[in-house]
Order: structure tokens, then C-alpha cells, then sequence
């Protein structure tokens, strides 16, 4: 990823830290974290379950500040959440009170956007993600696949830079994670938004990713990277048999295996700081 002059670096994690806790009970998460994403490219994260990926997350989407490092959209320090950065954790974040439509406009309409203008872009939005016919449902009434679309439809009606997914189909049955793969991966193809895509899952990782970071077990950073040169538009059944595919997964897994067996480890508190 470092080393492509032509492209813009849309966000940059600088020597990054952060630790909770105090004294001998002080818990390092992430560690000296450095990465780029490149404008318009979807980079996945993965690493063993507790690595600090999350914290890292909610690092990159301003929610929590590095106690030391920088991290930078287009060259100006995150200092808070913005309107250009928007997440999707692994929890439903739909109101339950409030309709399809509704929430999908719930973001623009905060935002003090022109409700003809927002209501026009969601119903094509809509159409898109195929709700139309579940507008005036509400939550609770759709199925998992339903909302993590409903969920996708608002992100995109807010336009966002850059787009964090933690985890986002975690918990779906298999046959609805695969669509949702497969749906989510024409929806980038078709717009190129940039993407930092967080998983556990080494097959929805390479099959997403033009970037793979692998990342290390906590404090977290990254261990290795992978360019994945699939061709896109991409579909599940590539994954079956490609020897590219075959190179990447094994040297991930690898990495990932040593990684994860560092939480079985015995851990010792940090000690306090001297003075």
C-alpha cells in the first residue's frame, strides 16, 4: 500500500497507541499501529478475536482519541466523528421506532439536508438495495439481511469518505452472509467508496479486499500485507481453486495462527510507571 505515488492516501494511522486502564492494570490495544487506505480502494482488517481491532475502529472514526500517534483524513488530524467518516458495527443501528425509509433518511435529515433532495435519493436507494416494498416496515419486521441493507442504503445516502464496517455480517446465517458478500462487493465495484472492512473471516476477507491487513494479536498492528489482485466484478466461486487465493489464505492463516495462540499465552500485567 505505501508506495503508490498516483493515488491519495485518504486516511493515514501514524505510530498509533492506546492503552486502558491504569498503573500495574494498564492493558495495551494497539501498538505502534501504521496503515494507509487509498482513496477509492477497500482494504479488510482481520486478526484473531480480541486483537484490538474494534478499539482501533473506534480510533480511526474519531469516537476515541490515540493516547499517542496521529491519525489523519486527507492530511488533517481526526479530532472527533464526522459527517466523512461512517460506521456500521456488528449490532443493527436501525431505530426501532422508526420505518425503513425513515431511517435511512434519519442521517440526512440531522445533517439539515433538503428533504425533497434526501427523500428523492432514498427512494432509489431503496430501489437499489430491493426494500421498496418494506418502506414502511419497521425493524423488527425485517430480517437480518433486510436491515444490514436498510443500514448500507443510509451510509450511502450520507456520502461518506470513507466507509468503517466492523464486523458487519457477523451472525447471519451462511446463506444470507454469502449474498450479502456478494451484494456488498457489487455495491463497491459500482461506486469505489473507500472502504476499511473488519472481519474474522479469512475467505470474506480475501474475497472483499484489493488490500489485506493482517494484524497482530493485542496491542495491535499490522503484521503483514497483502495485495489481492482478483478481477472484479468478483463472485464467491472464484475463491474455489484459484492459486492466488491459495497463496494469500495459506500466508494469512499462518500469520493468523501464530497470532491467536499469543491468547492463550499467560499475560502479566503491565508495571507501573516509573516515578
Amino acid at each position: 500500500m505505501e508506495g503508490v505515488g498516483h493515488m491519495t492516501k485518504e486516511l493515514e494511522v501514524i505510530d498509533v497507541h492506546k492503552s486502558y486502564g491504569a498503573g500495574r492494570w494498564r492493558k495495551p490495544v494497539v501498538g505502534g499501529c501504521c496503515l494507509s487506505l487509498e482513496e477509492g480502494t477497500l482494504t479488510v482488517m482481520i486478526g484473531p478475536s480480541g486483537a484490538g481491532k474494534s478499539t482501533l475502529v473506534r480510533l480511526v472514526a474519531g469516537f476515541e482519541r490515540p493516547d499517542t500517534g496521529v491519525i489523519r483524513m486527507r492530511g488533517a488530524p481526526v479530532s472527533g466523528p464526522s459527517k466523512d467518516r461512517f460506521v456500521m458495527f456488528q449490532e443493527t443501528a436501525l431505530f426501532p421506532w422508526l420505518s425503513t425509509r425513515d431511517n435511512v433518511l434519519f442521517g440526512s435529515r440531522e445533517g439539515g439536508d433538503g428533504e425533497g433532495t434526501a427523500r428523492a435519493r432514498a427512494r432509489q436507494l431503496l430501489g437499489r438495495f430491493a426494500l421498496s416494498a418494506f418502506a414502511d416496515k419497521y425493524p423488527r419486521q425485517l430480517s437480518g439481511g433486510m436491515q444490514r441493507r436498510a443500514e448500507l442504503a443510509r451510509a450511502l445516502l450520507n456520502e461518506p469518505r470513507l466507509m468503517i464496517l466492523d464486523e458487519p455480517f457477523r451472525g447471519l446465517d451462511a446463506l444470507t452472509k454469502a449474498l450479502m458478500l456478494e451484494y456488498y462487493a457489487r455495491c463497491h465495484e459500482a461506486a469505489a467508496r473507500t472502504t476499511l472492512f473488519v472481519t474474522t473471516d479469512i475467505d470474506e476477507a480475501i474475497f472483499l479486499a484489493d488490500h489485506l491487513l493482517v494484524m497482530t494479536h493485542a496491542p495491535t498492528r499490522v503484521a503483514e500485507i497483502f495485495d489481492v489482485d482478483l478481477p472484479r466484478p468478483r463472485a464467491l466461486a472464484m475463491l474455489r481453486g484459484d492459486a492466488r487465493v491459495g497463496r494469500i489464505k495459506a500466508s494469512a492463516l499462518a500469520i493468523l495462527r501464530e497470532q491467536g495462540l499469543r491468547a492463550f499465552e499467560p499475560r502479566q500485567a503491565s508495571r507501573p510507571a516509573a516515578g
